[in-house]
């Protein structure tokens, strides 16, 4: 009996090597649920402050996201396409507006032209490694813009330049162009290159991303509603 009591104390403390959490004590099964409670507390802290962040940037920019879903209605009534660009999590943000307009998912809503620069992987690798990474949109956006079209870049810090060059380019081409920013909106709000451009005045990354999601989102509805003529189209 003895020996096998040994045995068994053996194999469990083998079992407590392989999973620890199996033999937590009463003292490590009160740090970790305090430490759950942090976590949890948290995650309520940083959905509410998401959610001030956007309460108080859609108070200050409904009429000039209303003024921006107009503009771009009106380039697509025209016949001209959309161009969209990023870099990193705003590089998905783009590939995620002009599959918006490109594939809507609401029935009877057209399907509008919309291309993202940023997506073609083989494009921007070749031109960022002859020439230089600040010109990855400058070369496509040559190539395939047409006066009357738009160019949208979204940027968290405002501050990209390549974003910044494509910018210029396009107001030579006699492109509109728009654009989503954070912080103070950089350079790219002070150019004097983006006909319209909202800015969401934020410190963090992930809650200015956040609520570029929602405006676009919203602007999507927009030019919709603009194109058909109806509020809720």
């Amino acid at each position: 009996m003895e020996k096998k009591w040994e045995a068994m104390t053996e194999q469990h403390d083998t079992l407590g090597l392989l999973y620890p959490h199996l033999s937590l004590t009463s003292a490590q099964d009160q740090n970790a649920a305090s430490r759950n409670t942090g976590l949890l507390e948290g995650i309520l802290a940083k959905a509410k402050a998401s959610e001030k962040v956007q309460q108080t940037f859609f108070a200050e920019n409904s009429h000039a996201l209303l003024t921006m879903s107009s503009a771009l209605a009106k380039v697509f009534a025209a016949g001209d396409k959309l161009l969209c660009m990023g870099n990193g999590g705003s590089s998905c943000d783009a590939n995620h507006l002009a599959v918006e307009f490109n594939h809507p998912v609401t029935t009877g809503r057209p399907a509008l032209p919309a291309i993202n620069l940023s997506a073609d992987t083989a494009m921007l690798t070749a031109i960022g490694n002859d020439v230089g990474f600040e010109q990855v949109f400058i070369r496509p956006l040559i190539s395939l813009a047409r006066k009357g079209d738009a160019l949208f870049g979204i940027s968290s810090s405002g501050n990209s330049k390549n974003m910044s060059k494509a910018f210029a380019q396009a107001k030579e081409m006699g492109v509109n162009t728009f654009a989503l920013l954070g912080g103070d909106g950089g350079n790219i709000a002070r150019s004097g290159d983006v006909d319209h451009c909202l800015i969401v005045k934020s410190d963090s990354v992930h809650r200015i991303q956040e609520c570029h999601v929602l405006s676009y989102h919203i602007l999507w509805e927009l030019v919709h509603s603009q194109l058909t003529g109806k509020p809720n189209a």
